[in-house]
């Protein structure tokens, strides 16, 4: 028995079913930025935990973290600081909240501050 025999078994599908049969989730990232642009990002400026140190959070996305990491690319190389993305949010290294606003609307999304 092989994985693909393994796998077939766990998951109650017969042999002969062909796997194109299977319907694959949409991943259509104009379907994503459209949600985006429904549902308000919020931009907030936080310190604590950092060792005082300022950071501009962007939180609220609902879309894949790859799609959240590109846009998180653009913000450093525009702003030309340093940041990261991780879990859907968005950190960015000092106090740029109308800087990210700004660019944000510009990408197309709606923004809270």
């Amino acid at each position: 028995m092989d994985w693909k025999d393994a796998l077939a078994s766990l998951s109650g599908l017969p042999d002969g079913e062909p796997e194109e049969s299977l319907t694959p989730l949409s991943n259509d990232s104009t379907t994503s930025q459209t949600n985006n642009q429904k549902n308000a990002l919020h931009v907030l400026i936080e310190k604590k935990g950092r060792g005082g140190k300022t950071a501009t959070i962007v939180e609220g996305f609902e879309i894949p973290d790859d799609e959240v990491d590109d846009i998180a690319r653009t913000l450093r190389k525009k702003l030309g600081t340093g940041g990261s993305a991780r879990g859907g949010e968005i950190l960015i290294q000092g106090d740029r909240k109308a800087d990210v606003m700004r660019l944000l609307k510009e990408m197309g999304y709606k923004v809270k501050g």
